[in-house]
């Protein structure tokens, strides 16, 4: 009678509570998000991230998607497994490359910047180009090449981040693709290709690289495939990880 006021104020809370389905707690709800806060946060990806044209991230620095200084404290193997076990709930491609085939791979890119890659379809092949810019891998279709040149969009990238590749021995790969043109298990295809062309001990294998780079006349479109065919890659991958097939 005092505080009419406070009184409707009580009454109106008491109403939304009846509304509430059943089970539900507020206590519950700030558990589960206690439990959240004290879980180890090891990746943040879409923080300091920017949207380029295509919708491919644009600066896609590892710092962007991972807490570098909380998985310092990680081993190489510890830092895998959450590598690999965050991005196999995501629709993309994603590896984690021992030190020493990435300096491979790093060292032959210096040389030979670009490749052409076979990607198996229903009928035939398709071949992409890919371009390494810094340490991303951009990939179009041979068709876009031809009809637009330098503005061709990228429609597969490979981010390679070699940031722990000192002291823990590993470089962590991630992508990104139009998904109007690829799907998960043709990028992956376009992936193992370059650990299969790039990292490979065949010297056969790697001169395809080297022609394409430095003697294109001498170039054959048909000895990507024999290679492609020889390794095993031409078959229909299973969507996932990256294989460290090379």
């Amino acid at each position: 009678r005092s505080s009419p006021d406070v009184f409707e104020s009580r009454m109106e809370k008491r109403s939304e509570v009846k509304k509430q389905p059943v089970g539900y707690s507020k206590q519950g709800e700030f558990i589960r998000c206690m439990e959240e806060k004290a879980r180890p946060i090891f990746f943040a990806e879409g923080l300091g991230t920017k949207a380029s044209k295509g919708g491919f991230t644009k600066d896609k620095t590892l710092d962007s998607i991972l807490n570098v200084e909380m998985v310092k404290e990680k081993s190489a193997e510890e830092i895998k497994q959450i590598w690999n076990q965050y991005f196999s709930a995501k629709d993309t491609v994603y590896a984690v490359i021992p030190a020493e085939k990435f300096d491979l791979i790093w060292k032959r890119a210096q040389k030979c910047p670009s490749f052409l890659y076979a990607l198996p379809r229903k009928e035939g092949y398709e071949f992409f180009v890919g371009q390494w810019s810094g340490t991303e891998l951009h990939f179009t279709s041979l068709i876009n090449v031809q009809t637009q040149g330098e503005t061709a969009p990228s429609q597969l990238v490979l981010y390679h981040y070699p940031e722990l590749q000192k002291e823990k021995g590993i470089v962590l790969m991630t992508a990104e693709m139009d998904s109007k043109f690829l799907v998960v298990h043709e990028a992956q295809c376009l992936a193992n290709q370059v650990q299969l062309f790039y990292a490979t001990d065949r010297s056969e294998t790697y001169e395809l690289v080297e022609t394409f780079n430095h003697r294109s006349s001498e170039f054959k479109y048909m000895s990507v495939i024999a290679e492609l065919e020889q390794s095993g890659l031409g078959r229909e991958l299973r969507p996932g990880q990256v294989s460290d097939k090379s």
